[in-house]
């Protein structure tokens, strides 16, 4: 699953380290993250004021950009982290799609040296972006048919492809959605139903709209039948002119990067939330049966302690009256706790989809004496 943050997490800290060590480091080593990306890091302790940084990463599609290597637009994207403190050696190490040389002397001192790797460990999403934003902006014109373009296949994750076609005034992305658990269909498809009715208010008619649908929508006529095999429907977005127009095209480009992401961020809390709701009822259940045993075998001890003077016959209650006794104050209190456990957008979803049809008669009957 991709990482909602831009920098990597361990990228930076390897070069945060190299950048504070108060020796020279000789360092050669080998990063894998979400099992396609590698960035090797190598720095000599002969000449520490440099460390060269080579990344290999998959590339979105192959219909509209380059089998290998990167494109000049995405090459003057990565120039532009850090124009001072990095350099694109050319051509790139054997293996690597692209090669950096960063010079930490001109890295400067204090807090700023943090947010500067910080911007450089943002290569990899910068990469990426910059690929989808090239496809926004120069789609083959040649593919199109009757103001329609050929859908275009991304893989940002190899089991999560996406598509993005390109019309005369608007651009759709389609997300297939995939889960292995029954659950988090369901989950997912509240989540998504909730999306829609939020996105139709007049508070957010600036954003994408919305729609889900259970099954392809026409854009994707005429697609492998593997990539529109699903189990949790299809979300579309609807992407105008105006949300790819300055800085609204990076935060556009990266949120339908990490919709995936997104998605299995709210169902995994969801899931967490039910899970701890149903530990906390357990355990009112469980406080109220000890509650209930003390209790009776305190009223059992003041019953053989009660006396008045003089020597009597304790009178054992049946086995009947102890259960009726100790499961009477239990039932009462099950009462008490007994609540549906609540989540934001399920009663929406069950009235709408989960309603049970009325049926009428035409004919009309008698009651027979």
């Amino acid at each position: 699953m991709a990482c909602l943050q831009r920098a990597s997490p361990a990228l930076k800290e390897i070069l945060l380290k190299l950048y504070n060590a108060e020796k020279p480091m000789e360092i050669d080593h080998h990063l894998y993250e979400f099992g396609s990306v590698e960035y090797h890091i190598q720095s000599s302790a002969s000449n520490p004021h440099f460390t060269y940084l080579s990344i290999s990463t998959p590339l979105l599609s192959n219909q509209v950009l380059p089998p290998y290597g990167i494109s000049y637009y995405t090459t003057e994207m990565v120039k532009a982290l850090c124009s001072e403190v990095v350099e694109i050696v050319e051509p790139a190490k054997d293996g690597y799609q692209l090669t950096l040389q960063l010079n930490f002397t001109k890295i400067p001192h204090g807090k700023d040296s943090a947010k500067v790797i910080t911007e450089i460990s943002t290569v990899q999403s910068v990469i990426l972006s910059s690929q989808l934003k090239e496809m926004l902006q120069n789609v083959n014109s040649h593919d199109a048919f009757q103001g329609m373009y050929k859908p275009i296949k991304l893989v940002y994750h190899p089991r999560e492809p996406f598509f993005v076609i390109k019309q005369t005034q608007r651009i759709v992305a389609v997300f297939p959605m995939r889960f292995k658990e029954k659950s988090d269909v369901i989950i997912a498809t509240a989540f998504f139903q909730e999306l829609m009715d939020v996105g139709s208010l007049d508070k957010w008619a600036k954003a994408p709209p919305c729609t889900w649908a259970p099954i392809p929508p026409p854009e994707l006529r005429g697609e492998p039948f593997e990539d529109l095999n699903t189990n949790g429907g299809f979300v579309s977005f609807d992407i105008s002119s105006r949300h790819i127009e300055g800085k609204r095209l990076e935060k556009t480009v990266w949120s339908l990067l990490n919709f995936y992401a997104y998605v299995k961020y709210h169902v995994k809390c969801t899931r967490g939330f039910i899970q701890r709701r149903m530990r906390k009822r357990l355990d009112r259940l469980v406080e109220v049966l000890h509650k209930t045993n003390s209790e009776e075998d305190e009223q059992i001890k003041q019953d053989q302690d009660a006396g008045c003077g003089r020597m009597r016959r304790l009178v054992r209650p049946s086995k009947y009256h102890i259960l009726k006794r100790r499961y009477g104050n239990l039932k009462n209190q099950i009462k008490k706790i007994r609540s549906r456990i609540k989540i934001h957008g399920f009663g929406q979803f069950r009235r709408r989809w989960l309603k049970i049809p009325k049926f009428s008669s035409s004919m009309g009957y008698k009651k027979l004496d």
